[in-house]
Formats: C-alpha cells, sequence, structure tokens
C-alpha cells in the first residue's frame, strides 16, 4: 500500500507542488499533484552534478511537463534558523524569500531534513518499518528519530495542541561517551585528530571510516585507507575482520546514543533509525550490540526495555512525504498504533 500523507485540511489550492529531500551527496525531488497524494515524478540528481540549489531545482522543474509547481517544501541538510540557509556538508548556500522570488513559488516552506524525517513518520505503513527490540509504541506520546547517513541527523516528535511538533535538533553533534576502556581509547585517538568528538564523528559515512582507521590504530595494524561503502562491503563479505570490528562498534555506539536520545525526550512512542547507512546492513542491526546498548543506562534499563526501535527502510523517499506534511500538518491522534 502506497502511504499517503493525511492531512488537517485538504486543499485545492498550491498544487502542484515541489518537494525536495536535499542532502549532502544528492537531491531527491518529486510533485505532489493533489492533497493526501504520495509523491510521483520522483527524481534522484547528484548535487556535484549542480553549482547551486537553485539550478538543480531549476534543472528538475524545466524537465517536467504540465504546470509549473506553485507551492514548494524543501527538506534540508542543515540548520535553517533565518532566511539565509548554508548547507553544513556542501558549499551551497540561497536565501529562502529569494530562491521562492526566482523560481515563482507562492509558497516555500524550507525545513531542517530529519524534520522533515520526523513529520514522515506517522504516515508511514508497517511495511516501511522494521522493527528491532522493546515493547509496544504508545499512541500520542513523542517519537525520537536518529539517522547515520553523510552526517548524523536527530530529530522526533512531541504531541503539542492537537498537532505533530517536529524537533529542530543539531544532536548529532552531541559529546560522544565511552561505554567501555576500549571505546574510551578509540574515542581518544579521535579527540586527537578532531579535538571535540561528536556522535557524527563515528556514527556517519565518514564516521565509520573514522572508526576504523581508530581500531587500525588501537590495534596496531595495517589497514588501508578504506571508505564507508567498501568497509561496509568487506564487512558483509566477512573477508575482513577489522571492517567487521569497526561495523560492530557502529552498531554498538550507535544503540547508545539512541538510547540517551529515548531518554532525553521520553520517546515512548518509538526511536526511529532514519539514513541510508543502516537499511544497507540488512538485518546486522538485530544481530548486533545495538538493542544492549539501548538498553544499558542502569537504573533505567527497565525503562527503556519497553521502548520500540524501528529501522525506517521506506519504499518511497520518506523526507518527501515529511516535506508535504510541513505544508498539511498531521494530528497525533490519528498516527497509527505499532506493535
Amino acid at each position: 500500500m502506497v502511504p499517503r500523507m493525511r492531512s488537517e485540511a485538504a486543499t485545492a489550492s498550491g498544487f502542484p507542488r515541489l518537494l525536495a529531500d536535499i542532502g549532502g551527496t544528492r537531491t531527491r525531488l518529486g510533485l505532489q499533484t493533489e492533497a493526501g497524494a504520495a509523491p510521483s515524478e520522483i527524481e534522484v540528481l547528484q548535487d556535484d552534478d549542480h553549482a547551486s540549489l537553485e539550478a538543480a531545482l531549476t534543472f528538475y522543474l524545466d524537465a517536467r511537463r504540465g504546470p509549473r509547481a506553485r507551492d514548494a517544501a524543501l527538506a534540508i541538510a542543515t540548520p535553517v534558523l533565518g532566511d539565509d540557509v548554508r548547507m553544513t556538508n556542501r558549499d551551497w548556500r540561497f536565501s529562502i524569500s529569494a530562491l521562492q522570488r526566482a523560481l515563482g513559488f507562492d509558497r516555500l516552506v524550507v525545513i531542517n531534513d530529519f524534520s522533515a524525517l520526523a513529520l514522515a513518520l506517522p504516515s508511514l505503513q508497517s511495511s516501511d518499518l522494521r522493527k528491532v527490540g522493546g515493547g509496544q509504541a504508545v499512541p500520542a506520546q513523542p517519537l525520537a528519530l536518529i539517522g547515520p547517513g553523510t552526517g548524523l541527523g536527530v530529530s522526533g516528535l512531541s504531541p503539542a495542541g492537537g498537532r505533530w511538533l517536529p524537533l529542530a535538533s543539531e544532536g548529532g553533534h552531541v559529546t560522544l561517551a565511552a561505554a567501555d576502556e576500549r571505546e574510551a581509547a578509540l574515542i581518544a585517538l579521535l579527540r586527537r585528530r578532531f579535538g571535540h568528538v561528536s556522535a557524527e564523528r563515528a556514527l556517519s559515512g565518514p564516521g565509520l571510516a573514522n572508526l576504523h582507521a581508530a581500531l587500525a590504530e588501537l590495534d596496531g595494524v595495517a589497514a588501508a585507507s578504506l571508505d564507508a561503502p567498501q568497509i561496509a562491503a568487506r564487512a558483509k563479505a566477512g573477508t575482513d575482520p577489522l571492517c567487521v570490528a569497526a561495523v560492530e562498534t557502529f552498531f554498538a555506539m550507535l544503540g547508545g546514543v539512541a538510547g540517551n536520545l529515548a531518554l532525553t525526550v521520553g520517546a515512548h512512542g518509538g526511536v526511529f533509525i532514519g539514513g541510508g547507512i543502516v537499511p544497507r546492513f540488512g538485518d546486522w542491526i538485530g544481530r548486533s550490540q545495538f538493542r544492549e546498548r539501548f538498553e544499558a543506562k542502569g537504573r533505567f534499563r527497565e525503562y527503556l526495555a519497553a521502548i520500540p526501535t524501528f529501522v525506517v527502510d521506506a519504499a518511497l523517499p520518506p523526507a518527501l512525504l515529511g516535506a508535504a506534511a510541513a505544508l498539511d500538518p498531521i494530528k497525533p491522534e490519528r498516527r497509527r498504533r505499532r506493535s
């Protein structure tokens, strides 16, 4: 079943709408042709092929037939704190108001990409999620979201005033904590390289490479300089013990950070793992220390054991659904209960 956004007030105005999920590496775009419709005409652009965000959006819009998009919602991988937006992991910068004028939109909404992904969570089908331990999600309770990709995204949803309120968070840059002496030694090596060791320094694509290099140095073994896809391929093939160890460390640390997030927001509605990295490892997360580390919070182990965790592995780009939800907010009481 194709996910459909359920709007608080369906409206015929503003269609078609341009929806975009703008990451540090690629940009996903689609059109929403009517209220409640799933995105269509989805295309993925490589950011390196375009000099600016305006150029990328213009390229997509100029290739479409039919009416020009009237409204637009952009989910972007950077903080959105005013009219001037600068990407964290790409040298794109733009003015929201100037971009709206240049592309002729009646309405333009720009939000953080993980805020958009959080807004998509209530509309996902059970087939879009893989449960990894825990009890049942409690309806109309806060949801938490964490996702390793080019960086480490963090967000969530809180029920407020009859609607879901997305959290505009930069939680990926919290200080990474060690659970044991070996992790402390790894973090010490990363600190020599980076100074402050944020969670993103380990829990992202570049972070997986950082862990691989630090483990090699810690164990005194020679290792080639590998990027995240190479590490993942060797780990999944079981041909390189160091790559396997890097992935195992990655999932253990992710569990610890996700457990901290669950405690911070009181995520009785569930903790969701988004981003592009975790789904590529299939069921590895279920075989890893992720869930044990998620729950390993001393006196609050029982509290966390009741909170379910889900991997988001949706057929449609979820952030596009969330971008649509930013234009038509959905109510907490309409969220499906998940077991």
